[in-house]
């Protein structure tokens, strides 16, 4: 198996439009959330996001290519841009069909859906836009990003719910490591703050109740009640480590461990056990050959759901055992929200600005646990620590769970 190692990340964020803004606010455990501006949320119960604020798709490409693609993709291919750029690969002197793409989101455009329903309803089925499906898609994310860059090889699109981004960059890790590409760009994206996105999540009871900025997403507090919905995109570059080394490349990280496993439980909530969050990590850990005592930090799905932040607590405890009250255990979503399809990417992101800054950040808001939440979960403040591997965790509806680890880059395997 090739070693695979990220050359590039990119990120667009309900707390910074760049993976240097996004460091500047998660170390200053600033937080996203506001009123929700895109639409009258008047009849609605839920009435606070996490939005992107000051995105002008035009900053990344061009207005042609901006209005043939939705809100997800031109977040996509931002973040893709920011990745790409700080990798410094230049596709002029790569072979095209070597560089792929794995891209995810798990939503896909319900602004298009709805704008065009509303159309058909008023219209009729004469007056729907011709580009309908192919801006509403979610295979669109990577196949924008593929066309803009030039990338000619594996282009994928993982739909898994919440764990899409994760899966995305675990596929995209499996892709280079057994030989089938040299590059990937992965990660995920989304943009789900309509009328209709807002109001199924509010209907499912899965979104937070609170219409408080400072106590609506609360991961791991017994006063959490849902999370609240975020958007954005999250872009790595992966490169086999070799062809990182004959370009001189910077190294950021190295991606060793990829679990991946099914609940086959329920439609909505996790396995009450975890025992299929925990069987990923396990898995994770096996795929990277490392004992679970080597990690020190993990960064958990924590959506400030009540089943999320218990079951995921008891898989962990299944996974690591005694070690898990060894272990720092932050959420980044306590700052940015639930970006779906985008947050395994983003906080992807999140582990490597920390391993390289040497500090793990604060879960921000959480001020008391119930009694089985007995975990460190990073109450209060972040905390300046040299650590070595990072664990990220994804879990999506449908019981799809996701885990990555990330090593800081050593030139020999230990």
């Amino acid at each position: 198996m090739k070693r695979v190692v990220v050359t590039g990340m990119g990120a667009i964020t309900p707390i910074g439009l760049n993976t240097e803004e996004f460091w500047e606010s998660l170390k200053a455990g600033k937080t996203g959330f506001s009123e929700i501006t895109q639409f009258d949320t008047s009849d609605f119960k839920v009435k606070i996001a996490a939005s992107v604020r000051g995105f002008e798709g035009r900053n990344y490409m061009d207005v042609k290519s901006a209005k043939r693609m939705e809100l997800f993709c031109q977040y996509a291919v931002a973040a893709a841009k920011e990745a790409l750029e700080q990798s410094g690969i230049q596709m002029d002197q790569e072979d095209p069909y070597r560089a792929g793409c794995a891209i995810g989101s798990g939503v896909g455009s319900l602004q298009a859906m709805e704008r065009e329903h509303k159309r058909l309803l008023e219209k009729g089925p004469g007056r729907i836009n011709p580009l309908l499906v192919p801006l509403m898609i979610t295979n669109m994310a990577a196949g924008n990003v593929s066309i803009q860059f030039g990338l000619k090889g594996k282009s994928i699109n993982v739909v898994t719910a919440c764990a899409t981004g994760t899966h995305s960059i675990g596929e995209a890790f499996r892709t280079i490591q057994v030989g089938d590409a040299d590059v990937m760009v992965a990660g995920g994206t989304e943009s789900a703050i309509t009328p209709i996105g807002i109001g199924g999540f509010t209907a499912l009871t899965a979104l937070s109740s609170s219409n408080d900025v400072n106590r609506c997403s609360i991961p791991f507090d017994r006063e959490r009640s849902g999370f609240v919905m975020g958007e954005g995109a999250g872009a790595v570059v992966l490169e086999e480590l070799e062809h990182a080394r004959k370009r001189g490349a910077a190294i950021l990280a190295e991606v060793v461990g990829y679990g991946a496993t099914s609940d086959a439980f329920h439609i909505t909530s996790p396995a009450e056990d975890g025992m299929g969050a925990a069987m990923a990590m396990k898995q994770a850990l096996a795929d990277a050959k490392i004992a679970p005592e080597e990690v020190e930090y993990i960064n958990a799905h924590g959506t400030s759901t009540h089943h999320n932040d218990l079951f995921e607590t008891r898989a962990i405890k299944q996974a690591f055992g005694e070690h898990a009250y060894e272990l720092k255990i932050n959420s980044t979503k306590s700052m940015i929200g639930h970006l779906l399809g985008a947050a395994g990417a983003v906080e992807v992101i999140a582990c490597i600005l920390q391993m390289q800054h040497d500090y793990i950040h604060a879960t921000v808001g959480l001020q008391e646990s119930e009694e089985e939440l007995d975990l460190n979960y990073m109450k209060n403040n972040g905390k300046d620590q040299k650590f070595k591997y990072a664990l990220t965790n994804s879990l999506g509806f449908g019981g799809h769970n996701a885990s990555l680890i990330l090593k800081k880059f050593e030139e020999q395997e230990s």
